[in-house]
């Protein structure tokens, strides 16, 4: 059973889905975008019996506070700080990483904290590769070496009603994805502060990339135990990204998928059976 709580983290509003035994090793899911926690609904109820699960919105996404981006720092490392603090909160001393797109620097951001407390790492196009980074971040690249307020507009695209429904059925068979996520994606974006944060994020992306080599030798050094499940007709983290943590960790453990970016939609079933046999 999934439960669904608020609490308050630097005086904003964290939404959380919450399953799962607390006696069980605690696995915290980090969504990507445009999405939020709703993407693990299908995911949750399949791993409940053998994990305690936690599911948090960031701030800008899902149900979590959207303060304005003029009052709050929209960057990944302050996202990191806000998932830090709740798992805090809720007292979980050690647990497992499931990293998906945007959640993969927050999760290593994690893991470069307190590497102590990571168990191991769930990578489902969740990149920390040059290799990994398919062809629109080239563009995205120029822009963070030469911002102009007319790039910054020029990205808004990225969150247009059909680049997200896009985002959600390339790669994928017709008909094997619903339109729940992608019409729940597009709802958020249609709040008035939306755009700036994202756009926020979208620039700060340049620092996570920036990290690309620590978290690398995070790999080497800790030898966390690693699963990455990737759907390999993502045009955004190119399959290669998966790959490339063999080079690293050489006891990882990957599994390239039929499906694009947003491979639990219609993979579920299938990258649940690869947790429990992994974990």
């Amino acid at each position: 059973m999934i439960t669904y709580h608020y609490t308050e983290i630097e005086k904003q509003k964290i939404f959380y889905r919450e399953a799962g035994n607390p006696k069980k090793p605690t696995l915290v899911l980090l969504h990507g975008f445009p999405s939020s926690s709703f993407y693990f609904r299908n995911l949750m109820p399949l791993l409940e019996n053998d994990f305690h699960l936690l599911a948090p919105d960031y701030p800008g996404f899902g149900q979590s506070a959207k303060p304005n981006h003029k009052e709050f720092k929209y960057s990944f490392e302050h996202l990191t700080d806000i998932v830090e603090a709740l798992i805090e909160q809720l007292l979980i001393k050690r647990y497992y990483l499931y990293v998906f797109d945007y959640g993969a620097p927050i999760g290593f951001r994690l893991a470069l904290r307190q590497p102590e407390s990571v168990l191991g790492i769930i990578s489902q196009n969740g990149n920390i590769y040059q290799e990994g980074l398919g062809a629109k971040w080239q563009e995205r690249a120029k822009y963070w070496h030469n911002p102009t307020q007319a790039q910054r507009q020029a990205f808004q695209s990225a969150f247009a009603p059909d680049t997200i429904k896009n985002q959600y059925l390339n790669g994928e068979r017709p008909g094997s994805v619903a339109p729940d996520g992608y019409s729940l994606d597009i709802f958020y974006s249609q709040n008035a502060n939306y755009a700036e944060v994202q756009s926020d994020l979208i620039f700060d992306y340049q620092n996570n990339v920036a990290l690309y080599p620590t978290f690398q030798k995070y790999l080497r050094q800790e030898e966390p135990k690693l699963l990455a499940l990737w759907g390999k007709n993502d045009p955004s983290f190119v399959y290669p990204g998966a790959e490339a943590f063999k080079r690293d960790l050489p006891k990882a453990e990957i599994h390239l998928l039929d499906a694009g970016h947003f491979a639990l939609e219609s993979q579920y079933q299938i990258i649940a059976d690869y947790i429990k046999n992994w974990h």
